[in-house]
């Protein structure tokens, strides 16, 4: 097996193109054209878990977080990066990082947040722009059909909870074929005329040289005239945090309790509760202080997170209650996920979860 199928079926989940601009997300060392002995599944790339890989024959590592995030001039190994990339590097490991790409999947990093607290009627708190594009293209009015079903099958026109979408209308098209030119109707070097149809839809951006390839594959032309428009609409399904609802109101100190357990926490810096039942909960699996204003603004009673700087819980004014239970607790169970989408997909093959807890921080109860 190619660590290229691996990557692949971790981007049908997650595709790439949906990781935030500031992050470094993707293969970062090694090539995706090796064949794979092994994957093991970790929040962090650190040294340590390199040399968990080699000793236990895996020469891929998938972590959530990037080991590579910002820019490096040097690597001389003074620090714990430098070291990490020259350890992989040295032995063959490949480092493959999918981080805020899965924090913004519907299915990703905050649902198994929600799931272990049973939250229902979920949605994304903070809908990611500049995912959809529209493509626009001219079809002799006999290759319609054909045209749209091989776009269709290769992703677009999908609008939330329907599929299939579309718009098409009627005119006339003109072109004048070149001598070297081998066009599907009409007569070289003169100006002719083709009944056409316009055809509209949308399809998520990552699937862009798909939708394209398809296009051009089934349209009878030579030329394949087509416009693609970045839209503004955000996708529903894609973005950062959750809402969701507790099946049953429940108390906020037996809340915590809940929380507490769900999450194996010793101990949960929150803002002071406010005497009120909890039914609407938001959750932001790492450093979620950018969506504190979006869940008030959602209704949230609860807001659970991490990483919360001490001006940042000012900002409910009594409204909401914060929680904030630490950055790895907040993640640790992406390593499950990401376990079971790969052996759900290659269920002969050596899948393995991290035996080292990589939180730098401890609790002194």
């Amino acid at each position: 097996m190619k660590i290229a199928e691996i990557i692949e079926q971790l981007e049908i989940i997650a595709p790439s193109a949906y990781q935030e601009n500031y992050d470094n997300a993707g293969l970062l060392t090694g090539s995706s054209e090796w064949d794979c002995t092994g994957v093991l599944v970790s929040l962090d790339a650190t040294e340590q878990v390199v040399q968990e890989a080699i000793e236990r024959k895996c020469n891929l590592i998938v972590s959530h977080h990037p080991i590579l995030f910002s820019g490096l001039k040097k690597i001389t190994g003074s620090n714990y990066v430098e070291r990490s990339l020259i350890r992989a590097i040295k032995q063959d490991v490949a480092l493959y990082a999918i981080h805020t790409n899965l924090d913004n999947v519907v299915k990703g990093v905050n649902a198994g947040m929600a799931d272990r607290l049973g939250l229902a009627n979920r949605s994304i708190l903070l809908p990611k722009a500049l995912t959809v594009f529209k493509l626009h293209s001219f079809v002799p009015r006999d290759y319609l059909d054909r045209v749209r079903n091989a776009i269709f099958e290769a992703g677009a026109g999908s609008i939330g909870d329907y599929s299939e979408t579309s718009f098409s209308i009627g005119g006339e098209g003109s072109f004048k074929p070149g001598d070297k030119t081998n066009p599907f109707s009409g007569e070289i070097g003169k100006r002719n005329y083709e009944q056409e149809v316009r055809i509209e839809t949308v399809f998520p951006a990552h699937l862009q040289n798909d939708i394209v390839a398809s296009l051009v594959a089934a349209h009878p032309y030579e030329e394949v005239a087509y416009d693609i428009t970045e839209l503004k609409n955000p996708d529903p399904r894609i973005g950062s945090g959750l809402m969701g609802e507790l099946e049953n109101d429940m108390g906020e100190k037996e809340f915590l309790e809940s929380l507490k357990g769900a999450f194996s926490l010793p101990v949960i810096r929150h803002t002071p509760l406010r005497g009120r039942k909890v039914r609407r909960v938001g959750v932001c699996g790492g450093a979620g202080s950018f969506l504190i204003s979006k869940a008030l603004a959602a209704g949230a009673d609860f807001f659970i997170s991490s990483d919360i700087k001490y001006h940042e819980f000012f900002n409910t004014e009594g409204r909401m209650v914060i929680a904030d239970i630490g950055h790895y607790e907040s993640e640790q169970f992406t390593i499950d996920l990401l376990v079971e989408i790969l052996q759900t997909k290659f269920r002969t093959f050596a899948v393995l979860k991290t035996e080292l807890n990589t939180n730098p921080l401890r609790y002194f109860i």
